[in-house]
């Protein structure tokens, strides 16, 4: 299938795509130093190079072509007039909207499209209603999932949902649900066992050092009393602000990575023990890029045209290699 990558950043989408087989032919990213990155790791000679999607014509949209996807892990962006139910007129003055517009010059068989898990209940559920009216105008039905990169090979908490939309007439066959190589996926977490505390007094919650012997879900803003999420932590350092300063096993699971633009902000492992002291460092670019789903190459080949804390930046914006691959081995 040929494809067009929206919103690309360093090709996430494009590298899940192509290996299951399919053809990019235009992609379009607005950041200068994400463009650099995609460039220099995948080969775009021949192929239509977009900048600001919103600057695109719908003549340039025309001439792309056939196409038989539209990816794309489009901003979330607010709605602000959400919930009046006009469809595919609501959803203008937002970034969705350029993707709507795409599909409805294009009209590819496939939409296949990813956003944070918080857009299903973002203003109540009527952002997520509004983008269904207007993917239903468009001519598209809709099915969507909830996955975690976790359950697709890579070290990392990171719930996204994933949207899929088949054009009316040439539905393929259902996406969703889908687990891990097409499995169910196995919820249950386990345990953490607390195992020192690097408080002087020992007595500190936020000093406590905890382990695990397998995978820790996330911790994220919708933790609940009712249904406690648990991390792996290693400790915390003294004196950083108690998300910053968490600590997590070398052996354990990565929290979500996000865009980590400054503030001590990267993740800190425990590199080895030695009661009741151990020693900290934080993730590098290259393992974050590799809890992406990135191969070393690509890295290697970013790294040569971006510094660190856009190489930090692009790994926490983008979608996981492993899930997108997945996914398009069924399209």
């Amino acid at each position: 299938m040929k494809f067009i990558d929206l919103f690309a950043g360093i090709g996430g989408f494009r590298f899940g795509m192509e290996s299951a087989g399919n053809e990019c032919v235009a992609f379009c990213e607005i950041d200068k130093f994400a463009r650099a990155s995609y460039k220099a790791i995948h080969n775009t000679e021949g192929e239509i190079e977009l900048h600001d999607i919103t600057q695109v014509t719908d003549d340039q949209i025309r001439s792309i072509g056939h196409v038989d996807a539209i990816c794309g892990g489009f901003p979330c962006q607010a709605f602000s007039i959400a919930g009046n139910r006009r469809g595919f007129e609501d959803t203008r003055g937002t970034l969705f909207f350029e993707i709507a517009r795409f599909a409805s010059i294009l009209k590819p068989k496939y939409l296949f499209l990813e956003n944070v898990k918080g857009l299903l209940n973002h203003d109540k559920g009527n952002t997520f209603e509004v983008i269904l009216s207007a993917l239903d105008e468009l001519g598209y039905d809709v099915e969507w999932q909830v996955l975690n990169s976790k359950d697709f090979g890579v070290p990392q908490n990171r719930e996204r949902v994933f949207i899929i939309g088949h054009l009316r007439g040439e539905r393929g066959r259902k996406i969703f649900p889908l687990g891990r190589n097409g499995a169910a996926i196995d919820c249950e977490h386990p345990k953490i066992n607390k195992v020192g505390n690097i408080r002087k007094k020992g007595k500190s919650q936020s000093g406590d050092v905890v382990s695990v012997d397998s995978l820790a879900p996330t911790l994220c803003s919708t933790t609940t009393q009712k249904d406690p999420l648990k991390i792996l932590l290693a400790g915390n350092l003294p004196g950083s602000h108690e998300q910053n300063g968490r600590i997590y096993d070398v052996n354990g699971i990565s929290p979500t990575l996000n865009t980590m633009q400054g503030g001590d902000r990267q993740p800190k492992i425990r590199v080895c023990e030695v009661e009741p002291n151990f020693r900290i460092r934080k993730l590098t670019p290259r393992e974050c890029w590799r809890l992406q789903g990135f191969p070393d190459w690509a890295f290697d080949k970013a790294q040569e045209v971006n510094s660190n804390s856009q190489l930090y930046k692009q790994a926490g914006n983008s979608v996981t290699v492993n899930v997108i691959r997945e996914i398009a081995r069924y399209l």
